[in-house]
């Protein structure tokens, strides 16, 4: 179970550091192909009824466009990620990753896109390798820390 753990932690590594190089083709590398990512319309959009899903089921060549488009159009100002629990199946053929971010990134004019808050990174077992199948967006938690 630790070894499993550590892949686990390795991959959300491995997508920290493609965001800290901005590098599209390192961070294709943790998506299944059948990945999908809801986004909430707000960090405090916590009713699932109010998210979307701006590019729909995973596509190389779409979403390598669009993550090239986001590292050549904003700085990465910080991109600070702690995981906070990972959890495996009893089959250790599926997992979870729960991790805290606080990543800023600014366009040319200025305008800030910050993603702040809580995420849940869903992955699977495929083969020799572990797949991310499904990401919640970005969700602020700090009432619910609180309570």
């Amino acid at each position: 179970m630790k070894q499993i753990k550590e892949e686990i932690e390795e991959i959300v590594n491995r997508e920290t550091r493609a965001w800290d190089t901005q590098d599209a083709e390192l961070l294709l590398t943790i998506f299944h192909p059948d990945m999908v990512w809801p986004w909430p319309r707000t960090p405090d959009s916590h009713d699932p009824m109010d998210w979307v899903i701006p590019w729909g089921k995973y596509n190389y060549d779409r979403w390598r466009k669009g993550w090239q488009e986001l590292f050549d159009t904003h700085k990465l100002v910080h991109n600070r990620r702690e995981i906070k629990k990972i959890k495996l199946s009893k089959e250790e053929d599926g997992a979870f990753a729960v991790v805290d971010i606080d990543t800023l990134w600014v366009d040319n004019s200025g305008k800030e896109n910050h993603w702040k808050g809580r995420v849940c990174k869903v992955y699977a077992k495929c083969g020799n390798e572990w797949k991310m199948t499904m990401h919640t967006g970005v969700l602020n938690y700090s009432i619910i820390d609180e309570i």
